[in-house]
């Protein structure tokens, strides 16, 4: 077995780049050349400067191989047996014509591992995309930055290459046995000749190869520090990946908190030195924030980093300094005196001002507010302030502080502290391992928010297709999902979906927008939506409200999935009925789950899908659907008349229990079907030559199939 070793050494990579690169490196080279090695495996590492590929068991040289064209057929004209021999560089004479076609086959000899490689990698590493490439000087070729060496190293030899394509010459860049160690501590260049020496080397001249080592000694370190002096660090694993790929040789140091900044919010603190220059935050025993913040510098300095350190400290207290600044600015005027500013700030195109989305959210929130029983009154207010930072000095240095910032304001102004915590929480959860607010009236104001974002874009027409989602509509999807279920909240979602649409100008009134809404309406009208009877919303209205909570059962399903849930029996339930309130049909969810976990349900549902399966059938042959009207003859088998008083009793019995959400009750007058529904298969023939039998019969199965779907739509379940 032979040993390949890749590198491309360029000027700096950003950091958040570094790994998707190395993987994707990975990726193409085990498409191309994975069948050369044994056990199909590589590895890749990434770092400031460089990307790399390891391989140890390649084999030497390719195998030989029979390889077989088939070209035009025999009788096909000249020209077209001429293009296929030009096509493949072929002679008429190694032709062969069989079945009527001409046949060209060639036999390839075994090739040299080392030449496959050269023929191959530079292409794959032209292809090799970036979210974002420059140029640089007169070549076209482009790469994340200055590529300057290729390293790439067979059995302990150079597979010989170059980039050069046509008249882009790529710099110049060929491949050698050179790289390079720390651009500081051990400046030049050094050959290498396999992975061993390469690592080692790299190590002996101040580089750590190995990403996960390079975190390690980061996190590591900076803890260590930290509690010399009494503190723990705030947990940051995505700030550990980042400085790991800021530096090649990590020397974690401690710097000082000028006093004069530390009754500066801790928000604030933690997010200058996070987004501006990558440090990490220090707390007290207390939880407090301390008055040191840690680093890793990428050098071991003569004096311990006492400089570098000092150095750090410096530009701190100028970030800090603009800090203060909007801090103590910001604090000159009440929360509420910055929400004229939101008038001319554009949310969106076509969904008005930030001006105009306060608005709605303040009347939404309300709305919610009492059908979950909270203030509404505060929920309002709540509303009506949440986005006024968005016109605050911090908040526009500092995006990532809005609420944050609100709620600070909002205490200051002396604003309820519910009304306070309501405008820091609202945007929450930002990610699955936020929590969800908790408290009714901040419960209200996140779900406003999030429900006019998603009735907004959905009606105008702006939903997340493929893997595009600009405006965050999944994230919000799963917000009022995690809300509603983690507080147990029982909303008519379809219902306030539709009070929420008729808050936008573009929906009713003198500025009503025809087709706003209606590209989701009319798909939904189209797949079969039926308003519900009663519904006080006019039906492209409630059409549009299915559409939406559509969605929302998409993205259910798909954290159910997650969470290792039967994600089918859910689906199922949905398909059942119109029920927007998604801790009941949850609810009903477990209740079937537990059901078919029985050998009552299991059997049940064997026999359901048999009968789903006959009436498929034969609804096809005879054009349409069985009505689940039948009729007990007098003449019957005593299979099929137990079957029908059966069906009759547990059809009442289902009904009752639904709508005071007796769903165990349901189950149980469910399992009274199994008994008579086995014996019916038993001893009845369904397709009977009498026609007036088979189409009773076949009502009868259609019956018990209406039966079921009060429930779940058990055609949607899986087994």
């Amino acid at each position: 077995m032979a040993e390949l070793l890749l590198e491309l050494f360029s000027e700096e990579i950003p950091a958040r780049m570094q790994a998707r690169a190395a993987e994707d490196l990975r990726t193409a080279f085990l498409d191309a050349f994975g069948a050369l090695i044994d056990g199909g495996q590589a590895r890749a590492y990434w770092g400031p400067r460089r990307i790399a590929l390891h391989a140890d068991r390649m084999i030497a040289e390719t195998p030989g191989a029979t390889v077989e064209e088939r070209g035009p057929r025999s009788a096909a004209p000249e020209a077209a047996l001429a293009g296929f021999l030009k096509k493949h560089g072929a002679a008429r004479e190694e032709l062969a014509e069989e079945s009527g076609y001409w046949v060209l086959r060639r036999t390839r000899p075994p090739l040299p591992t080392a030449e496959a490689l050269a023929a191959r990698l530079p292409a794959l590493i032209r292809k090799l995309a970036w979210p974002k490439s420059m140029r640089w000087g007169l070549s076209p070729f482009p790469w994340v930055r200055p590529l300057r060496r290729i390293l790439c190293v067979f059995d302990g030899a150079v597979v010989p290459f170059a980039l050069a394509e046509g008249a882009d010459d790529a710099h110049g860049l060929a491949s050698g046995d050179l790289t390079e160690g720390h651009r500081i501590q051990a400046p030049g260049a050094f050959a290498v000749r396999g992975f061993a020496d390469y690592a080692a080397t790299l190590r002996e001249r101040f580089v750590v190869l190995d990403a996960a080592e390079r975190e390690r000694l980061v996190e590591d370190g900076v803890a260590r520090l930290a509690a010399a002096e009494g503190f723990t660090v705030m947990p940051d694993r995505g700030l550990v990946s980042e400085v790991a790929g800021l530096v090649e040789w990590p020397v974690p140091l401690l710097a000082r908190i000028d006093d004069a900044f530390m009754d500066l919010p801790p928000e604030v603190m933690r997010t200058t030195m996070r987004v501006n220059q990558r440090y990490f935050t220090l707390v007290t025993t207390d939880g407090k924030a301390a008055p040191r913040f840690a680093l890793a510098a990428n050098i071991a300095a003569s004096d311990g980093g006492a400089a570098i350190a000092a150095g750090n400290e410096r530009v701190l207290r100028a970030r800090l300094s603009d800090a203060r600044f909007f801090w103590d600015q910001d604090r000159k005027q009440r929360l509420e005196d910055f929400l004229p500013k939101l008038d001319a700030v554009v949310f969106h195109a076509r969904l008005g001002t930030q001006g105009q989305r306060v608005a709605r959210l303040e009347k939404l929130a309300a709305l919610i507010a009492a059908r979950i029983g909270a203030d509404a009154a505060l929920s309002a207010r709540a509303a009506k302030l949440a986005k006024a930072d968005l016109a605050s000095g911090m908040v526009g240095e500092f995006p990532e502080l809005q609420g944050v910032m609100g709620r600070y304001y909002a205490q200051a102004a002396g604003e309820d502290a519910r009304v306070a915590e309501a405008i820091g929480a609202h945007y929450r959860p930002l990610g699955p391992g936020d929590a969800v607010p908790a408290e009714p009236i901040a419960i209200s104001v996140a779900l406003a928010d999030k429900i006019d974002q998603l009735v907004g874009f959905f009606a105008a027409d702006e939903r997340p297709t493929g893997s595009g989602d600009p405006f965050a509509l999944r994230r919000a999807a799963l917000g009022v999902i995690r809300i509603i279920r983690e507080n147990g909240l029982r909303l008519a979602l379809a219902d306030i979906f539709a009070e929420a649409f008729f808050l936008f100008p573009a929906a009713t009134g003198s500025t009503a927008v025809p087709e706003f809404g209606m590209t989701v309406a009319a798909e939904r009208m189209k797949a079969g939506f039926v308003p519900p009877a009663g519904s006080p919303h006019p039906p492209m209205v409630a059409a549009f409200a299915a559409g939406l909570l559509d969605f929302l059962a998409e993205r259910l399903r798909v954290q159910l999935r997650a969470e290792g849930a039967r994600h089918d029996i859910v689906a199922a339930v949905f398909s059942a009925g119109a029920d927007d309130d998604l801790n009941r049909l949850l609810a009903r969810a477990d209740a079937v789950r537990d059901f078919l976990d029985s050998d009552n349900g299991a059997n049940l549902l064997a026999a359901a899908k048999r009968a789903q399966n006959i009436l498929r059938i034969e609804e096809k042959k005879d054009g349409g659907a069985f009505e689940p009207e039948f009729q007990v003859h007098h003449n019957a088998p005593v299979q099929e008349t137990a079957l029908c008083t059966a069906l009759d009793s547990a059809r009442h019995s289902v009904a009752e229990c639904l709508p005071r959400e007796d769903f165990a009750g349901a189950m149980a007058a469910m399992a009274t079907l199994r008994t008579p529904l086995d014996a019916f298969f038993e001893g009845v023939i369904v397709n009977d030559p009498d026609s007036q039998l088979r189409r009773n019969r076949l009502r009868l199965l259609a019956g018990l199939r209406a039966v079921l779907d009060q429930v779940a739509d058990f055609s949607k379940i899986e087994g």
